[in-house]
């Protein structure tokens, strides 16, 4: 069973970016293998898997190189929930607990027309140099994120 799953896990790594051990155990459950956190833990540890950027790596593997927008892009889809403008402002909604991270990504991608951001719990203000930008700034963000 322990070397089925080790095989399945290096697939399923190896085929897409594959960010936490959450999204692992799904797919490793469509497959009909079912682990808990503490026994994928231990697997990855002991095939030397990387964790980066580009989420799990096996041992050997070039890591892949990401771009600010890309990693921008993957975050929104998976973080956000909710945008508005207000004035100068956009306001970010999250759920709960990920605003930082996606105030981080925003951070590196270096917008135009971004002063900075303020991240709470579940919200994250960006503060744009004008109404327009603020307005700009949202459209981007809607369309990374793949938003209507």
């Amino acid at each position: 069973m322990k070397s089925r799953r080790h095989t399945l896990i290096r697939n399923i790594i190896s085929s897409g970016e594959i960010y936490s051990q959450a999204e692992l155990a799904k797919l490793l459950a469509r497959d009909g293998i079912e682990a808990t956190q503490a026994t994928l833990s231990r697997d990855l540890t002991e095939l030397g898997v990387l964790k980066g950027p580009a989420g799990y790596q096996l041992p050997g593997e070039n890591p892949a190189v990401v771009t600010p927008e890309a990693s921008l892009s993957r975050v929104l889809k998976r973080e956000l929930v909710s945008i508005d403008v207000g004035g100068t402002l956009v306001v970010l909604k999250t759920p709960t607990g990920h605003g930082n991270a996606l105030a981080i990504e925003l951070d590196r991608a270096r917008m135009s027309g971004v002063l900075g951001t303020i991240a709470g719990d579940d919200t994250v203000f960006l503060a744009a140099r004008s109404e327009l930008a603020a307005r700009r700034v949202a459209k981007d963000l809607r369309n990374l994120a793949q938003l209507a």
